[in-house]
């Protein structure tokens, strides 16, 4: 028997229904979690591999041509085949066991998410975590991850991109370094001063700053200091060291301000923030595993 189905094509006919069903991209991108444009490019890839248009779109809706309501009807059919099926092959292992592949960088994992795993171990003992820390972007199908925790979102229609939080940043330093150099009045200041920076892995560009100026986030270049690549956590130890300032998530650094060991700087530029998505791919099916983890991971991290 030949086999044609994959997960991709599995989670467009998904996103297929639902715009069927509600004659938007619109919201059929926000029950899916992803944006507008992708769904629209999964539509037009799925009547690329059909041959046939499924969509009549105008500037105002989309609706569905004869043979999209034909082609519909049918996907909903089999696609409540595939669910039962899925019912009844999970009614078989109760408790959820396996192995999750994770990849998420350093501070998120040091600081948000390995805290909290014992509790997860706790409430499901049979399943193996394996964690992939670094800042490279990784490709998900490819690279055989079940999630990934970024700073972004992925431009991917098969993946599903849920936010977790907007962390804060701020800007510290030692005090011995504030003690050894002219006081920072204003954000111009920082020019005069050693910022640590951290080169980006994959386009090599150094990282900007994001301070919040006249009431609004921007960025702003920084240099005049040591750069880490690979390692973000590397400028901090800098930074604890005398060496200059960094920005740092405030998560990071919040117990080193309350210890003394680094002092806030510019406090009235700080609060800017940059978000992180729990990142997976769009599939028909999820093992339990997985899903447990990823309903603890919004459950403990999801900002309300």
């Amino acid at each position: 028997m030949q086999h044609n189905l994959s997960d991709i094509m599995l989670g467009s006919i998904e996103l297929f229904c639902l715009a069927a069903e509600h004659q938007s991209f619109t919201v059929a991108a926000q029950e899916a979690g992803i944006s507008p444009a992708a769904v629209s490019r999964a539509m037009m890839r799925l009547e690329e591999r059909l041959g046939i248009p499924l969509f009549i779109r105008t500037t105002r809706q989309v609706r569905l041509t004869d043979a999209g309501r034909q082609y519909a009807a049918q996907c909903r059919a089999a696609l409540a085949l595939l669910h039962e099926a899925d019912q009844q092959a999970m009614g078989a292992q109760q408790i959820p066991a396996g192995k999750v592949r994770i990849s998420l960088p350093a501070p998120y994992a040091h600081w948000r998410l390995f805290p909290r795993i014992a509790l997860f171990q706790q409430r499901y003992p049979l399943v193996e975590l394996e964690f992939h820390i670094s800042t490279h972007s990784v490709n998900v199908a490819r690279d055989d991850y079940d999630l990934a925790i970024r700073g972004s979102e992925l431009a991917d229609s098969t993946l599903i991109a849920r936010k977790l939080e907007d962390a804060e940043l701020v800007m510290v330093a030692s005090p011995s370094y504030l003690a050894r150099h002219p006081p920072i009045k204003s954000w111009q200041g920082l020019a005069d001063h050693q910022c640590l920076g951290f080169i980006l892995p994959g386009s090599g560009r150094l990282a900007p700053w994001l301070l919040k100026i006249d009431g609004t986030q921007q960025e702003l270049a920084v240099g005049g200091g040591a750069l880490c690549s690979e390692d973000y956590l590397g400028g901090l130890s800098l930074a604890k060291g005398g060496a200059g300032i960094y920005q740092m998530y405030r998560f990071v650094v919040a117990e080193a301000l309350q210890r003394g060991e680094l002092s806030e700087v510019l406090p009235s530029c700080n609060g800017a923030t940059r978000p992180f998505y729990l990142i997976y791919p769009q599939a028909s099916f999820m093992p339990p595993c997985v899903r447990v983890f990823v309903d603890f991971l919004l459950e403990q991290l999801r900002q309300p």
